[in-house]
């Protein structure tokens, strides 16, 4: 066995070591995978909803729906008569007076459902911000952590016949050991923000699988499959009609199979984004999947995709639709992002700075955009705080597992602005990343610094993280948060790993579409002009960058944030859009549309 096999095994056991301590646990269960393919009752739509200001949802047990019992009984709330939210959607922009609302908010979904025998039934939620409560008929199902992944509770048994009442409790206030914790650039948008549904499963089902190419390989694959339930030794099949693939095993006794193959594929890329229709069987449940077959590696200085060299055109997204300036969570919210950064000349979407839903995942796969997706690991975290290293492990296995087979996705990143001067940084950051490599070899890991020097127009760029590191990623926002101190085609670099691949994955300044009559070379005029300037010296910068493997202005929709309080220029508003948040071009916009064309 080679030491990719080895590494790819071992992780699977580490994966149904994990499964295995879940189970059973007041912790929500790891979703299963590919829940598009499963046979699913949507629970999106109306939900009714009490906003819990003063927190007393607790005590006063919101989740136990009372009786009147005598003309004397009364209660101090209820759901009947209470507002009403869309699921799924973030709370803050569809009721005002919770436009920057941090705390409490109160969920309730009426439905039926048939038991089936020889059927199990799944309550799955795309993602709750941050911290979910689900209680169903009164009875608690267990609780989940975490803003941007999926999770599930088993319902098997616990739904009865007629009307089945489901309460979540949403806590989007922040915590000084969360993930994000008390610091972040963007708006806190809090509820169920994306698709709930109950999925109906065989007995025992196909809970899992993975299906890429061996890394380096453009024929071999190399993957397995994991069922769920009681009849976990089972003939399973992977079928791909197109090339008239019929791959047949056995799982284990632990329901366990490894999968290996080959064929002569077309090869997923951004010019030729290929999917096969594959088809996962097992002699109980089958799954069907759009899959695409890339090889990813680093080689020296140069990013490869198919073995072949290929440069990084990127731009940064947020999770927000900047029209309805709420968070995006839809596929037509993920043609509307993912569209603007095809016309801009990109190949890769920088997924910030956490894992982004579902449709923009598949969607940007499909266009053909290599997708960077990112852990919610960005400044001011409490590494030293026992429990964070645990939830930084949790969050990091529920990424990956969702979007494994997803050969769009081309990096995981670990981590943002983070630093070395915090206690236990370095050690919580190594060992995520070694998890990380355990569990998927297939693709690069990141962590993005910005703490490299600059004095006498030359970058110092070192950085702890750099070592475990495929790439060199670097903000750096010259021209705006620090002025140049000589010309863009004198800078200097000091790149303390001169055999790895540089990528730029933040720079630009801020600009208020539409400025006029403003000093044009002023930064406080916020003008059109001044942003336009920082990018024609960044890219004369680009130049001068050793080992240079793409780029990655921030960010392409000015995007909605707290912190950003300028009364006339920025009223709420991270600016350093390419596109305003109407999704006006501003003239840097231009710079960096002409710099990808000659890329």
């Amino acid at each position: 066995m080679n030491v990719f096999k080895d590494n790819l095994f071992r992780g699977s056991v580490i994966v149904l070591f994990w499964l295995l301590n879940m189970a059973g646990s007041s912790h929500a269960q790891t979703a299963m995978v590919n829940d598009q393919s499963r046979h699913l009752i949507s629970l999106n739509g109306k939900w009714n909803v009490m906003v819990d200001q003063g927190n007393v949802g607790g005590w006063k047990k919101f989740w136990i729906e009372p009786k009147l019992q005598k003309k004397t009984d009364f209660f101090e709330y209820s759901f009947d008569g209470a507002p009403e939210l869309n699921v799924p959607g973030d709370f803050n922009s569809q009721m005002c007076e919770l436009s920057f609302y941090e705390g409490s908010v109160w969920y309730r979904k009426l439905f039926n459902v048939a038991q089936k025998k020889d059927k199990r039934l799944f309550l799955y939620f795309g993602a709750v911000n941050y911290i979910a409560d689900v209680y169903l008929n009164g009875e608690k199902l267990g609780s989940h952590e975490g803003g941007f992944t999926p999770f599930q509770f088993e319902i098997t048994g616990k739904v009865k016949d007629g009307s089945n009442s489901l309460i979540v409790n949403v806590d989007n206030r922040r915590l000084e050991n969360g993930l994000p914790g008390y610091g972040y650039d963007w708006l806190n948008y809090g509820g169920i923000t994306r698709d709930v549904s109950i999925i109906e499963t065989a007995n025992t089902y196909i809970e899992d699988y993975f299906i890429q190419l061996e890394k380096g390989s453009l024929n071999d694959v190399l993957g397995w499959i994991q069922l769920n339930g009681g009849q976990a030794e089972q003939k399973i099949k992977v079928k791909i009609p197109e090339l008239n693939i019929v791959y047949k095993s056995q799982t284990n006794n632990s329901g366990f199979a490894r999968v290996e193959f080959s064929s002569r594929f077309k090869l997923w890329s951004p010019e030729s984004p290929k999917l096969y229709n594959v088809i996962v069987e097992s002699e109980t449940d089958t799954i069907v999947d759009e899959i695409g077959f890339r090889t990813l590696d680093v080689q020296g200085d140069k990013v490869l995709l198919n073995r072949k060299p290929i440069f990084l055109k990127g731009v940064n997204i947020h999770e927000e639709n900047p029209m309805k300036k709420a968070r995006a969570y839809s596929l037509d919210d993920a043609k509307l992002l993912l569209n603007s950064a095809k016309e801009l000349g990109c190949n890769l979407v920088r997924l910030a700075h956490y894992p982004h839903n579902e449709y923009m995942i598949k969607e940007a796969e499909k266009m053909g955009l290599m997708i960077w997706s990112e852990l919610p690991i960005y400044q001011n975290i409490q590494f030293a705080d026992s429990l964070v290293p645990k939830k930084m492990e949790t969050m990091l296995r529920e990424m990956i597992r969702r979007d494994k087979n997803r050969c769009g996705v081309a990096i995981w990143s670990l981590s943002n602005e983070t630093y070395s001067s915090t206690p236990n940084r370095n050690k919580a950051l190594i060992n995520l990343t070694k998890i990380c490599k355990a569990i998927d070899s297939t693709r690069l890991v990141s962590h993005v610094i910005n703490t490299q020097g600059y004095t006498n127009n030359s970058f110092n760029v070192w950085d702890t993280l750099y070592n475990y590191s495929d790439l060199i990623a670097i903000n750096q926002y010259i021209g705006w948060y620090i002025p140049w101190q000589g010309k863009p085609s004198e800078v200097k670099w000091k790149v303390n790993f001169p055999d790895k691949p540089v990528f730029i994955s933040e720079f630009g300044g801020e600009a208020l579409y539409g400025n006029k009559d403003v000093p044009t070379d002023e930064a406080s005029s916020w003008s059109e002009e001044y942003q336009e300037q920082i990018y024609k010296n960044q890219v004369e910068m680009f130049g001068t960058i050793p080992n240079l493997c793409g780029v990655c202005p921030w960010i392409l929709f000015d995007y909605k944030s707290l912190g950003r309080m300028h009364p006339v220029n920025q009223k709420g508003f991270n600016r350093k859009g390419l596109l305003s948040d109407k999704g006006e071009k501003k003239k840097a916009w231009y710079i960096m549309n002409e710099y990808y064309k000659r890329k």
